[in-house]
């Protein structure tokens, strides 16, 4: 039998200070420091974000962190230096995360003669100049030695685009179990006291992830025995408090921004709401499941691959009178919610385990490098 020596694997991605991606990105050079490998991490960063918390993550979970800062736009510049640190850490794999690194990243790594892998962590259409970066993603793709699908939909999409379905791997995200806070000490921590039941939502203030679908639900719940706890942050932020207002609900909405390890105040909720309209594997949903937190969400993109009727309520996304009608009955019904939660748990558990999830990454790199079995 052939020995497998360790593989030497660099992530790129331009990281968000918070996110879905950008966990995929910290469990996995974690994990795979911890499976013997050696592995990079270069970030892709705005000359503001020198002190950037992601990197500070990578580098605590083992991985060799690389800054790269440079001013907007400045492409090339980027460029050369993925190039220079290529050459100098003569990595077996390249592995991009978001469509700035695909770009950027991926023409660093075939320009240099290194294998290179994509994940694609989903498409958040919008506008017409996002839907020109995806169109320019995808064309990407074409070139690269295997591009990772998070979900059923989003493979699909990839192969319809005319990516190579030998190219494609379906690869659901995973997250592992992981102690939390009490629910007293979580609550504690957001500020929440009183006995009203508290409704959740955890993302980025983006139209893909639906947070002004959630108010607009909250608005048509039948009454106001509940607070709604928010964490996130983004560029519309301001745009939906004005909508709680108009809405009549800002007296019941608790903004907590950004926090960091929000994962772990997921026992302060009574029921946790995904309202996205588009969606990949959401690692906030796993974060859900394995904190045995009742369930609302949207059954978009590969939600319903990770959640039945069994351990969640699903409802149709951009449907607020639905998505309100299944907070009443989850808010209403505690006995059938926490059955639910406890099967999301148990589900969590084995299906999305890091394990088997790290263990096929690392059979893709053996498979598309020129380490191969050795």
């Amino acid at each position: 039998m052939p020995s497998h020596r360790p593989l030497t694997i660099l992530h790129v991605a331009a990281p968000a200070p918070a996110g879905g991606l950008e966990s995929v990105v910290v469990d996995l050079v974690g994990g795979l420091t911890a499976l013997g490998h050696r592995v990079a991490f270069a970030a892709l960063l705005g000359k503001n974000e020198a002190e950037h918390p992601v990197p500070s993550r990578a580098a605590a979970g083992g991985a060799e962190v690389n800054r790269i800062v440079v001013p907007p736009r400045a492409y090339r510049t980027e460029f050369r230096a993925l190039r220079a640190l290529i050459a100098n850490l003569r990595p077996d794999v390249v592995h991009t995360h978001g469509y700035h690194a695909d770009l950027i990243g991926g023409l660093a790594a075939t320009r240099a003669g290194v294998p290179w892998v994509a994940t694609v962590h989903g498409f958040v259409g919008g506008g017409l100049k996002n839907r020109f970066y995806e169109w320019l993603q995808v064309r990407a793709y074409r070139r690269a030695d295997a591009v990772i699908a998070v979900s059923i939909p989003i493979r699909d999409r990839l192969v319809r685009s005319s990516v190579p379905a030998a190219q494609v791997r379906l690869l659901a995200n995973a997250r592992a179990v992981r102690p939390l806070l009490s629910r007293e000490e979580a609550r504690r921590r957001l500020g929440l006291g009183g006995r009203d039941a508290v409704i959740g939502w955890v993302g980025r203030f983006t139209h893909e992830k639906g947070a002004d679908v959630f108010l607009e639900a909250l608005a048509l719940l039948p009454d106001r025995s509940w607070r709604a706890a928010v964490i996130g942050d983004g560029n519309d932020r301001s745009v939906l408090e004005a909508l709680a207002r108009t809405l009549g609900v800002a007296d019941r909405v608790n903004w907590h921004g950004m926090v960091a390890d929000a994962a772990d105040l997921y026992p302060a909720f009574d029921v946790w709401v995904l309202s996205s309209r588009t969606e990949g594997t959401p690692i906030a949903l796993l974060e859900a499941m394995a904190a045995r937190v009742p369930i609302v969400a949207t059954a978009v993109g590969g939600v319903p691959d990770v959640v039945t009727s069994a351990e969640a309520l699903l409802v149709p996304g951009e449907r607020p009178e639905e998505l309100a009608q299944a907070l009443s009955a989850a808010l209403s019904d505690s006995e059938g919610a926490a059955a639910r939660a406890e099967a999301a748990y148990r589900r969590s558990a084995t299906a999305f385990s890091p394990g088997e999830w790290l263990d096929a990454h690392v059979a893709l790199y053996r498979r598309i490098s020129r380490a191969g079995g050795a």
